[in-house]
């Protein structure tokens, strides 16, 4: 695949060089001694876990700060993604996010499975899935940093990471509070404040928001329409500087989601239009067998963080990272997309994760080094109960999958909505029974512990070259566990989901244990003081898995299914351009990626999904960002990628993905816009960020259908307003999705895996206005 690819992406790389930190704001303090005077919108980044010019990182970073983010309007990392080339986050719900970093996805549910992407909230890997949703008020920066990065962000970060730093206390007093409406009864309440001086200081930030869902639901038995939204997050910061070598910062994070049911719509079932009205009315059965008749999310996450840092000596630095988090998840959903009570489902999540690190790093003239130790400990649960209806599932799954109905006349759901498959139970049993509900469940379990060693060190032979190289040692061990609960039915006397094996009240359990070394190695060679070349080899690398369920022996009795999943490795090689000048900041970069064993995530017939290696992979694409500054108050972006990457076409592994891109990446993503920020006098400000993101067409499953796909999107925002008072009041308005494109938010599902899939519909046109005070700065 690569000799294919090759002229195309050396055709974008002889474009212009476009851009460094995109939507960077001015760092607080620049160091205009090195960054050639006044860059244009320079950032102070810690992905290397020292401050830098992003600049001067010799890796590919995406940077945003959190006045640039408020500036763009967004509030969600799925919005933001949008505007990162490589980076693409689907949010089908708070508690089940798609992080893709170019076209690498990380999404799984199973808590025997290891993720490839790492999020970091405050330097704490936070990545489990189901727990890794965090909203993005009163930050100070996010960093989206791309390709294996282990030595910097741990194993997790196979194919890069993003970090996630919230503002932190100050000396001083200042406070902000801000209030907003907008269609849809969108209700916001945001703000912080902040106290103390130079020994201690506090600062309290907090964020609810709510909404209407956008689906209208027909089903009476709900009380929201569906993908409403409710969502509350607390955070309390804590800085201690007891002298000026020594800071100890302490922040409590409490996230909790009370979301309306995600609206999977049939296409296949009346109403029928993913766009439309939808009719999921979950099941009468919902509230003993999934613990909800209503649909929706209810999700608490509690988040505590401790870090410490001192300098030992004027190059000797000691830092120390440790957080806990815990959360605890259960979501209703409706996975047929109609008002049949067919496929109702829930997912119960919960865990916690413990994390401890210690890093020493060094620097002077000549070198850098940093070496430390790393424990990550966690454990969580995905348990699914499954509910239906004997007749109705019977009916249903005979009429749409196999041709044949169970009772022939007789239609799943008729074109009004009703549902005449309810009679089938009637019919069957000749009278004696008028409904026979169903449940069953299956839960893994994962249990995982992480050690590992890790060293940098880089060297100055020159002032113009600086030369790296690292590497983390790990030892990990896994530990699976598997139960299930899954009687016959009464009607077919067997289990109604075929596949799904009762494990007779035992918890089966496996455990494995792995060690790996994850090297990179990196050269920055400065062409002068506003222009770096960069280079970079590096090795990620996704845990194996021990992938644990059940099988029958040919005595019928359960046992043990144990299939231990190789791990997936990928070699990354990159290079490319920064520049940081009083016009222009800009970066490009091109990379290619090849992977071995790697996993893919396969739907079963019976709903579950396992893990198997699709072979090899590659990737190769180019990245380019650019902030210009034509005159004072203006500000230009523009943000660019392309990706040609997939499954190679020899794979031998599974056939059947051979050739296929992977799932959510677009081939193209692109993002441009401009700030405008104009004094109008008497203490009065107007400013404006309209911006509009494209993105080409992304499959949603492996293989690839064209039928569960979705062909590209435009979307155009904006927000703007006026300050007056210097800065005091602020009055501003915002839209997402101005022309309402129709696009979908994912398609396949649960329901794909019993033969029809399911379509989410993305947001329609969001727009409101917003009032925010301010007190001190």
């Amino acid at each position: 695949m690569f000799p294919r690819r090759l002229p195309r992406v050396l055709l974008l790389a002889a474009a212009p060089a476009c851009a460094v930190s995109a939507h960077a704001q001015p760092a607080a303090q620049p160091d205009t001694a090195t960054a050639g005077e006044g860059a244009v919108n320079e950032i102070i980044v810690t992905a290397q876990k020292i401050e830098q010019r992003a600049q001067d990182v010799p890796i590919t970073i995406s940077a945003l700060t959190g006045s640039r983010i408020e500036a763009l309007g967004v509030s969600d990392l799925d919005e933001l993604s949008a505007y990162v080339p490589g980076l693409n986050i689907q949010e089908q719900s708070a508690n089940n996010p798609g992080v893709v970093i170019r076209g690498i996805t990380s999404d799984s549910g199973s808590a025997q499975q290891g993720p490839r992407v790492t999020l970091y909230y405050n330097g704490v890997d936070i990545s489990r899935s189901r727990g890794s949703y965090q909203a993005i008020y009163d930050l100070e920066r996010v960093e989206v940093i791309k390709g294996p990065q282990a030595t910097l962000f741990g194993t997790a970060s196979a194919v890069g990471a993003i970090s996630l730093v919230s503002a932190r206390p100050r000396p001083g007093v200042s406070a902000a509070l801000t209030g907003g409406v907008g269609n849809l009864d969108q209700t916001l309440l945001s703000g912080f404040v902040n106290a103390g001086d130079d020994v201690l200081a506090l600062r309290v930030a907090g964020e609810w928001r709510r909404r209407d869902g956008y689906v209208v639901n027909l089903a009476p038995s709900q009380e929201r329409d569906l993908y409403a939204q409710n969502q509350l997050g607390l955070r309390a910061s804590l800085r201690h500087t007891p002298d000026e070598r020594t800071v100890i910062d302490l922040i409590g994070t409490y996230d909790r989601q009370r979301n309306g049911g995600t609206p999977f719509i049939s296409r296949r079932l009346p109403p029928g239009d993913p766009f439309g009205p939808a009719n999921l009315g979950g099941s009468p059965f919902s509230a003993q067998a999934l613990g909800n008749v209503q649909l929706g999310l209810e999700r608490d996450v509690y988040d505590l963080n401790l870090t410490a840092s001192s300098a030992l000596t004027d190059r000797l630095t000691f830092t120390t990272v440790n957080g806990y988090r815990r959360f605890d998840s259960a979501e209703v959903f409706d996975a047929d997309g109609s008002a049949a009570p067919f496929l109702e489902f829930a997912e119960i999540a919960d865990g916690w994760q413990v994390s401890h690190e210690g890093r020493f790093a060094y620097a002077d003239p000549r070198w850098r080094a940093a070496w430390g130790w790393n424990i990550f400990k966690e454990k969580g649960r995905q348990n699914v109960p499954f509910s239906t209806e004997e007749g109705v599932f019977l009916q249903c799954l005979t009429s749409l999958v196999t041709g044949a109905p169970l009772i022939p006349g007789i239609a799943c759901v008729a074109p009004d909505g009703s549902v005449p498959a309810l009679a089938v139970t009637r019919l069957a049993t000749g009278g004696a029974r008028t409904a026979i509900p169903y449940r069953s469940v299956f839960e893994n379990r994962g249990e995982n512990d992480a050690w590992s060693l890790f060293a940098d060190a880089t060297v100055i032979p020159v002032p113009a070259i600086e030369l790296t190289a690292g590497a983390r040692v790990l030892i990990e061990e896994r530990r699976s566990g598997f139960t299930a609960t899954v009687p016959n039915a009464v009607l077919s006397r067997a289990p109604l989901i075929p596949g799904q094996i009762d494990t007779a009240g035992q918890v089966f359990a496996a455990r494995a244990s792995y060690t790996a070394v994850l090297p990179r190695f990196n050269v920055l060679f400065r062409l002068s003081d506003s222009a770096n070349l960069f280079g970079t080899v590096s090795k990620g690398r996704r845990s194996p898995v021990v992938q644990l369920n059940a099988r029958r022996l040919a005595s019928g009795a359960p046992a043990p299914n144990l299939q231990l999943v190789p791990e997936e490795t990928v070699w990354n090689y990159e290079g490319g351009v920064k520049l940081a000048t009083p016009l222009l900041s800009g970066s490009l970069g091109v990379f290619y990626q090849k992977y071995d064993g790697f996993q893919v995530s396969v739907v079963q017939p019976n709903g579950t999904t396992v893990t198997q290696s699709a072979g090899t992979a590659s990737n190769l694409g180019v990245e380019a960002e650019a902030s210009i500054r034509p005159a004072r108050g203006v500000d230009l972006f523009a943000a660019v990628g392309y990706i040609d990457g997939g499954i190679d076409e020899d794979s031998r592994f599974a056939p059947q993905f051979s050739g296929a891109r992977f799932r959510l990446q677009p081939e193209w993503q692109a993002a441009a816009g401009f700030t405008l920020d104009a004094p109008l006098g008497a203490g009065m400000r107007v400013f404006a960020t309209p911006s509009v993101t494209y993105r080409s067409r992304i499959f949603f499953e492996l293989p690839n259908n064209p039928l569960i796909a979705q062909e590209a999107v435009t979307l155009v925002n904006a927000r703007g307003g006026v300050s007056f008072a210097g800065d005091r009041f602020e009055v501003a308005a915002f839209i997402r999705n101005a022309t309402n494109e129709r696009y979908l938010l994912d398609a396949g599902n649960t329901g794909g895996a019993f033969g029809i899939p399911t379509f989410i519909p993305a947001e329609p046109r969001l727009y409101g206005v917003q009032l925010t005070a301010r007190v001190g700065r």
